[in-house]
C-alpha cells in the first residue's frame, strides 16, 4: 500500500508540473479524477514526419509500484508503425522492465529506469514516430512495409492521420 501511495504522490506531482509547464507535441491528463494510475494522452503527429497533422490518443497505465516499474502505453487511435503492436501497445525500450533483456536485444541501460517521467516517456514515443526501429519490430508487417514498400506504408499512415483528425 505504501508503494501505491508513493506512486500516486509522484504521479500527482508530474500532472501538476505538466499543467503548469505544458510541453509541445502532446497533452496528458487523468481519465478519471479519482484515479492517478490511468492517464489519457494525445500526441500530435510530429512535424516533417508521415504522422504530421495527426492527433493520436493513447492510454498510459501505471503499475502500483511506479516508478520502480514502467507504465504501459496503448494507442486507442489507429496506428500503423513498426514499434506499435496491432492492438495499439507501444513497444520501446524504456517501457520494458528494468534489468537485462532475456532476448538479448537491449542493453539494461536502454530499458526502464525510475528517472523517467510522463514527459520523458511521451517524448520518447514522439521520437519513435519520427524514427521507427525496424530491427526489433512489434508489428512485423508494418516493419516490412517500412523497409520494402514505402508507398504502401505511407498510404496506411495517411489513413491513420485522416481518421485521427475526424475524431
Amino acid at each position: 500500500m505504501a508503494a501505491s501511495n508513493q506512486a500516486q504522490l509522484l504521479l500527482q506531482k508530474q500532472l501538476k508540473d505538466l499543467c503548469k509547464n505544458p510541453v509541445d507535441g502532446f497533452s496528458a491528463g487523468l481519465i478519471d479524477d479519482n484515479n492517478f494510475f490511468e492517464w489519457s494522452v494525445t500526441i500530435i503527429g510530429p512535424p516533417d514526419t508521415l504522422y504530421e497533422g495527426g492527433y493520436f490518443n493513447a492510454i498510459m497505465s501505471f503499475p502500483p509500484n511506479y516508478p520502480v516499474h514502467p507504465p504501459s502505453v496503448r494507442f486507442t487511435s489507429d496506428m500503423w508503425h513498426p514499434n506499435v503492436y496491432t492492438d495499439g501497445r507501444v513497444c520501446i525500450s524504456i517501457l520494458h522492465a528494468p534489468g537485462d533483456d532475456p532476448n538479448g536485444y537491449e542493453l539494461a541501460s536502454e530499458r526502464w529506469t525510475p528517472v523517467h517521467t510522463v514527459e520523458s516517456i511521451v517524448l520518447s514515443i514522439i521520437s519513435m514516430l519520427s524514427s521507427p526501429n525496424d530491427e526489433s519490430p512489434a508489428n512485423i508487417e508494418a516493419a516490412k512495409e517500412w523497409r520494402d514498400r514505402k508507398d504502401d506504408f505511407r498510404k496506411k499512415v495517411s489513413r491513420c492521420v485522416r481518421r485521427s483528425q475526424e475524431g
